[in-house]
């Protein structure tokens, strides 16, 4: 048993919309025995508007910007923190979210992303409207990459065996970086 010092406090998670973050987080939050906060939820109660009608509105940046506000603020103690896909353009957010625990990338590759988002609802992605999703995808992989002090393949469709795994991946080294 791991004593209540080697357990991370706060577990986040990034990763393009469609990863699975919100699911994720839910069975890590029962998982790990935390708190969860999905801030994207945060920012539409903050904005009384949802993702995609705040980017319909206001814009992208807008939204980047809301983002960062709410990120700031949130409580991050005891708690899995399901973050917005482009909360990476950050810094200021990426740092405070590693300096709080370990940093996790739901890595899911390009073409089941896109199978997993054609199926849902608009999610308000908070990029330029020029962009495709896979221009998103693209440049937003590195800087996942970058921040992350452990990536899990999330690919499987499974959220119960994706938290588990991160579970395990976090008893085993804490403070991989």
């Amino acid at each position: 048993m791991h004593s209540a010092a080697e357990k991370p406090q706060t577990i986040s998670l990034i990763g393009m919309p469609g990863a699975g973050k919100s699911t994720v987080g839910v069975l890590l939050a029962k998982l790990a025995g935390l708190g969860f906060n999905d801030t994207d939820l945060e920012i539409q109660l903050q904005a009384g508007a949802t993702l995609q009608e705040i980017v319909d509105s206001r814009g992208h940046l807008a939204l980047r910007a809301l983002e960062q506000d709410v990120l700031l603020q949130v409580p991050l103690e005891h708690s899995v923190i399901a973050t917005g896909g482009s909360v990476v353009y950050s810094p200021a957010i990426m740092q405070r979210l590693r300096a709080a625990g370990p940093v996790v990338y739901l890595q899911v590759p390009l073409e089941r992303l896109l199978e997993r988002v054609a199926a849902a609802p608009p999610r308000g992605i908070a990029c330029d409207s020029g962009q495709s999703f896979a221009d998103v995808f693209n440049e937003r992989t590195p800087l996942y990459e970058h921040y992350a002090s452990h990536t899990v393949l999330a690919n499987h469709g499974d959220p119960q065996h994706t938290a588990l795994e991160i579970v395990q991946r976090l008893a085993a080294n804490p403070a991989q970086g």
